[in-house]
């Protein structure tokens, strides 16, 4: 004879106990779900807990009935409540994947309809039993035996089917997600299994003949509240955000990170219970800083990222952050070439300036001692002073032509070719007035570049040199760009950067301009361009043509 429990067999208790731990488990996760920030969220989860609750307590009430009154009560309480819980669930899952339908006017008055329509028929059951017959038996097992109508299975069939399109919105956001969503998505297919012990206990008579969703309702509400609260949450942020997406937990270690963070930035793909400055130091340095532009080097191209953070959390407690990197690549570079554009305007107006300025100043003066000599009728001198002030002439013209080029060169370069420095550099030297001075060129390297623009800003600087009475002039080529240095006068100034302001007679008049434009025409190939100031043999320029401030590659 089976073991029994309080008149009852150890089996019966035992499935009897399910449903009073299901309604425990979801009356106690209604407390949890209150926490929830999103009130449409809060408000469907906590109707869906409460339903479900209800729901068990009817089961149980229907199994242990001391009377066919309240077995048929419980039972039929347990119809209105089960039937609620599909409603319960559908505002849920619209309201968590983002969507409207629990706000559509025609959908909510539609829902209301069919809902009052099903109840009506449940509650009127005693006159037409068109929905179900109870015979109560007390001597069994459970005591109450039902025997289904035809209304049963069709609405039965229907809250399957609404019940299987919010759990659609759910993989749906799941999979957009693609968020760490597998132990979410696996909650919600516990809550699909119920169904088939629903089928199996009508075919077999194993199984008590009563609806088991509130038992699959109470293990999706202890996971997603008490065991898996934080991607819960995180999703519902995150669900319908295509860019990069990582969280991080109150001690800013990574706890999750989506498909597209892994695939833009190698160093986060392995790095779930990792600190977020030991895994991408960079990152964590820019995400934590004043700069919301995050810039990015991949193979040969930077990119750009707008990087916003919102913090999540349960109730009052903080469960970390959320970190979204949106790509504005194309409209940071557009932004940093309209500045730049800016800056070398403002640049080539003062270089303009400076040197017409300085070239009437001189045409002057010679013309004044030009007309001075000849009132003192010397010829000789005369000659002299005008002879110079046609070379100041030439020269305000040369400088106004050097600068309309540079005008002409100075858009970002969008078509490139692959370049041979040390060529580009010899090519460079063989247009320049460089008098007796050598040329010693080092290392060979090609980068992607304007061949003109880059013979040009070879030209420049070596201009620069024999202005700075150089008699030597070293190339030295590397991996990440080049110097040229000379062996002239070592600069005075210790702030190096005055060299590249147009107008700046740094180090001296005649040398002015060169270096400003050999740092435009840097800038056009996305190359920065600096003085070594620890160099004490002369001058010293440093070119750097990868000069990402950021770099990610597979490690």
């Amino acid at each position: 004879m089976p073991e029994t429990v309080l008149g009852l067999t150890l089996i019966d208790s035992l499935y009897a106990g399910l449903f009073v731990l299901g309604a425990v488990l979801t009356a106690a996760s209604i407390l949890q779900a209150t926490r929830i920030e999103d009130r449409e969220t809060r408000h469907g989860l906590i109707a869906l807990l409460a339903t479900a609750s209800g729901w068990s307590v009817t089961h149980v009430v229907t199994l242990l009935a001391p009377s066919q009154l309240i077995a048929n009560a419980a039972y039929l309480a347990g119809l209105i409540l089960g039937f609620s819980t599909v409603w319960a669930w559908l505002y849920f899952c619209s309201a968590y994947t983002g969507r409207v339908l629990h706000r559509d006017t025609w959908v909510v008055r539609g829902s209301i309809l069919a809902y009052l329509s099903v109840v009506a028929v449940k509650l009127t059951n005693p006159f037409h039993h068109l929905y179900y017959r109870a015979t109560y038996q007390p001597a069994s097992f459970p005591a109450v035996v039902v025997e289904h109508g035809i209304f049963h299975w069709a609405v039965t069939g229907l809250s399957y089917a609404l019940a299987a399109i919010g759990m659609f919105m759910l993989f749906e956001l799941f999979r957009e997600a693609d968020y760490g969503t597998r132990p979410l998505a696996g909650l919600v297919a516990v809550m699909a299994l119920p169904a088939i012990l629903d089928v199996y206990s009508f075919a077999s008579s194993t199984l008590v003949d009563l609806i088991h969703s509130p038992l699959g309702v109470a293990v999706f509400a202890v996971g997603v509240l008490f065991v898996h609260e934080d991607r819960f949450l995180a999703v519902q942020l995150t669900g319908d955000i295509a860019e990069p997406v990582a969280l991080l937990d109150e001690d800013d270690r990574v706890r999750a990170v989506n498909d597209t963070a892994r695939s833009r930035f190698p160093t986060l793909r392995d790095a779930t219970g990792v600190p977020l400055s030991t895994a991408a130091p960079a990152i964590a340095e820019h995400v934590d800083g004043d700069d919301d532009v995050l810039a990015l080097r991949h193979s040969d191209d930077t990119e750009y990222y707008l990087v916003a953070e919102s913090t999540f959390s349960l109730g009052a407690s903080n469960l970390g952050r959320v970190i979204v990197f949106t790509e504005i690549t194309e409209t940071e570079r557009h932004r940093r070439e309209v500045e730049r554009h800016n800056a070398q305007l403002e640049g080539f107006a003062a270089g303009v300036n400076h040197e017409l300025r300085n070239a009437i100043q001189v045409a002057s003066g010679y013309t004044a001692q030009a007309a001075s000599a000849l009132e003192s009728e010397n010829v000789t001198d005369a000659q002299q002073s005008l002879a110079r002030v046609s070379d100041a002439v030439d020269r305000m013209a040369d400088r106004v032509n050097d600068l309309s080029t540079l005008a002409r060169h100075g858009r970002t370069l969008r078509d490139t070719t692959t370049v041979d420095v040390a060529a580009a550099a010899r090519a460079g030297w063989q247009t320049t007035d460089t008098g007796d001075c050598e040329l010693t060129v080092t290392g060979d390297t090609t980068v992607s570049a304007d061949r003109v623009r880059l013979e040009d800003l070879f030209e420049s600087a070596f201009a620069f040199t024999t202005d700075n009475n150089a008699t030597a002039v070293t190339v030295a080529i590397h991996d990440d760009g080049f110097s040229i240095a000379d062996n002239g006068a070592t600069p005075s100034v210790t702030d190096t950067t005055r060299f590249f302001d147009y107008g700046d007679a740094v180090p001296t008049t005649e040398a002015g301009m060169h270096l400003p434009n050999v740092q435009t025409l840097a800038r056009v190939h996305g190359w920065t361009v600096s003085v070594d100031p620890d160099y004490e043999d002369g001058v010293r320029l440093e070119i750097t043509t990868d000069p990402a401030p950021i770099a990610l590659t597979d490690p």
